[in-house]
């Protein structure tokens, strides 16, 4: 009994030294990372005073992105900018991610809790490879502690690529609130001044005469025009800053509408546009063939002018609806 003892006392005291010659950390060693660490902080510190977003190869990527030790966080855009690319969609982010970075360069909340860096495929394929990626642009934070997790990957399908957005996402991920400030854009106001300046022409020249401010159908088109902008969803482009299109980096073809009622493109809304347009068209000629004064034969062909467009365009349109809600059963005509 007592050498049974005594030998699980020796056991005991053997775990004991093993743990603390492999488990605890040295003094040394705790300082040794403090140093690399502290190093990393001040060069990530460096590169973003000189430029917002910090340009990383592959070894900057592994050394202050993926090794440890880290206590920040680094917001991640993997582009293709190189012309050659012919990445219309990267350009376009690229720029909204320079304003968001910008943003948070020069605020004064401004910290070293997260940096934001931009890995193109043509200075770091091999990142690339490494994540087993495939697309661009994409934005992943990564965390100042562990891997990154599902929700870590921006949706840039659903969301846009739009400074606000991105900065919503930042916040839910890391708690850091970016207010985004955008550089000064005048070409809006130049163009009302414009706008307001030909009106003010054209009344001034007409000022004898000021029936025109009374037309009826003139009113009529300007309310249509603005009824068809918003319903084309020009105002969710306007706020969630999608791409123009999307063009698949394995086989080149090109989307112009969005698989999912979730999202959809800046061309998608033009061609929406364009149908409805179609489909207004067609129902005011019916009205005209209906209630016009003109000869019989005129009127005949304006009726079944009005019907092939409204049949051609709200088919069109049906197909679309159909392709972005998968299951949808009915159909009509070339649909």
């Amino acid at each position: 009994m007592a050498a049974r003892w005594w030998r699980w006392c020796v056991f005991a005291i053997m775990a004991v030294a093993l743990l603390l010659v492999f488990g605890v950390p040295s003094a040394s060693a705790q300082r040794k990372k403090e140093m690399v660490l502290s190093e990393k902080v001040s060069q990530l510190m460096e590169w973003t005073n000189k430029r917002p977003v910090i340009r990383m190869n592959g070894d900057k990527f592994r050394r202050l992105v993926k090794a440890p030790p880290r206590n920040y966080s680094v917001i991640v855009m993997f582009t293709a900018l190189q012309l050659h690319r012919q990445c219309v969609v990267c350009k376009q982010a690229d720029e909204e991610f320079q304003i968001l970075a910008n943003s948070w360069r020069y605020s004064s909340a401004f910290t070293n809790r997260i940096f934001f860096a931009m890995v193109d495929f043509d200075e770091g394929s091999d990142v690339f490879q490494m994540l087993n990626m495939n697309s661009a642009p994409t934005f992943i934070n990564f965390p100042a502690k562990g891997k990154p997790k599902r929700g870590d990957t921006y949706e840039l399908q659903v969301r846009g690529f739009s400074a606000e957005q991105i900065a919503r996402w930042i916040a839910d991920r890391t708690d850091v609130n970016i207010r985004v400030i955008r550089p000064p854009n005048y070409a809006g106001p130049l163009m009302l001044g414009l706008l307001l300046a030909v009106i003010g022409g054209l009344v001034y020249l007409r000022r004898s005469n000021m029936e025109f401010l009374f037309n009826k159908t003139g009113w009529a088109f300007a309310a249509l025009c603005f009824v068809l902008a918003m319903t084309s969803g020009q105002m969710w482009n306007h706020i969630r800053g999608p791409p123009y299109a999307h063009k698949n980096p394995h086989t080149g073809h090109v989307n112009y509408i969005h698989g999912s009622s979730q999202a959809q493109f800046v061309a998608e809304t033009h061609i929406v546009l364009l149908f409805n347009g179609g489909v207004t068209l067609g129902m005011v000629l019916l009205c005209e063939a209906a209630t016009s004064d003109m000869d019989i034969g005129k009127r005949k062909i304006m009726c079944v002018a009005g019907i092939g467009l409204v049949v051609l365009f709200f088919s069109w349109m049906l197909s679309i609806f159909r392709s972005k809600y998968h299951g949808y059963p009915y159909s009509f005509l070339m649909s």
